[in-house]
């Protein structure tokens, strides 16, 4: 046993069946180290379920610690095993993240593990009101609930793909903007747009501010990582790959700036990275069938669909029929839906784990194009 151990950490991410033990191997670490601290911080002591000083929010701070720091052990890990295989191919390389891609995808993580928990112990405590919880099964339910975070974001790192990238940027996306909203100081601020709640000081202004901005570092991501997937074998198809590359970033930088600029502080700034990020949405969809042409033609059609939607919700919205904060709210569905539609869509990807059909040491684990 302790042979098979040894052989597992000098070599962790040599197949998916050993990536699964790592992952079972840290979650039984996790769960051994902050067991034991916890009950230390919460002897002698009676724990609310949700709420400020409760034992939900020493699970979700500790959760979303542990995610970021294991997200960031998970892309080592298979980096490892990346330069093992030596990579040396140009396109290979250009298909790995960067240390800011990982930066924000750690983050997303960890965020998504702090709403998660923060939303689910305010569930729990609307089921039991009033309960509280006693020191050792508080430090055990926070031992398990930050293994199961860190069996969970470890797994979800070593096999980073575009699938798996759609889907953190889905959920980070939902749970930051009904976070948010949760938590704005003002109930009625539906009645003036969806950029007002990043108007305030409050917690709600910080939490939708951070989601815009982490989420236009992830279609960045999106943009260099998944598009490099797609397979390009002549000249013209590479160009248009790279166009593609450049319409998502700067849809992703236009999106961090509308979280960079808030509404209140600078409007003109604000409207423009706004109105850009639908004019660079419809160029986009109108010229993907010419810049890739092998997009499934369903996808185009729903890129269609999409923009002639967002023209009917303007028209309502000139006339008075729809507020803003239903426009915009449609609109970002929209948008959004799209591009993690995108990351299923256009081409084969490959993925960065070892469970991609390729023998080991052999393919790189980073999900470059392998057609160039």
């Amino acid at each position: 046993m302790s042979t098979s151990i040894a052989r597992l950490l000098r070599r962790p991410a040599a197949s998916t069946q050993s990536l699964e033990s790592v992952a079972l191997l840290l979650a039984g670490a996790v769960l051994v180290v902050v067991a034991p601290v916890s009950w230390l911080f919460y002897r002698d002591g009676e724990w609310p379920i949700s709420g400020p000083g409760s034992l939900g929010q020493a699970i979700a701070i500790t959760s979303a610690v542990v995610a970021g720091a294991v997200f960031v052990f998970g892309r080592a890990v298979v980096s490892t095993r990346a330069g093992r295989a030596g990579v040396t191919d140009r396109a290979e390389r250009r298909g790995r993240l960067r240390w800011f891609d990982v930066a924000a995808l750690a983050i997303a993580h960890a965020v998504i593990a702090l709403l998660g928990w923060t939303g689910l112990a305010s569930v729990l405590s609307l089921s039991f009101i009033d309960a509280v919880v006693f020191s050792v099964p508080a430090a055990a339910l926070t031992g398990v609930a930050v293994a199961l975070t860190a069996y969970a974001v470890f797994l979800s790192s070593v096999h980073m793909s575009p699938m798996m990238l759609s889907l953190v940027l889905a959920v980070f996306l939902a749970l930051g903007a009904i976070a948010s909203m949760l938590s704005a100081s003002d109930p009625h601020w539906w009645q003036m747009n969806l950029s007002s709640l990043g108007m305030t000081d409050d917690l709600s202004a910080l939490a939708f501010n951070l989601t815009l901005i982490i989420a236009g570092v992830l279609v960045t991501t999106i943009a260099h990582y998944a598009v490099s997937s797609i397979p390009a074998s002549t000249p013209k198809a590479v160009k248009g790959r790279r166009k593609v590359t450049a319409m998502l970033a700067l849809l992703g930088i236009l999106l961090a700036c509308v979280g960079v600029f808030p509404v209140d502080e600078y409007l003109q700034a604000h409207n423009l990275a706004a109105t850009g990020m639908a004019i660079v949405f419809t160029v986009l969809v109108f010229a993907l069938p010419r810049w890739l042409p092998a997009a499934p033609r369903p996808f185009v059609i729903l890129g269609y669909v999409d923009v002639a939607i967002i023209v009917v919700m303007a028209v309502f919205f000139i006339n008075g029929y729809y507020n803003l904060t239903a426009v915009e709210l449609v609109v970002a569905v929209l948008v959004f839906g799209w591009v993690i539609v995108f990351l299923r869509n256009p081409g084969e990807a490959t993925p960065t784990g070892p469970d991609s059909g390729a023998d080991d040491g052999a393919a790189d684990v980073t999900g470059a194009d392998a057609t160039r």
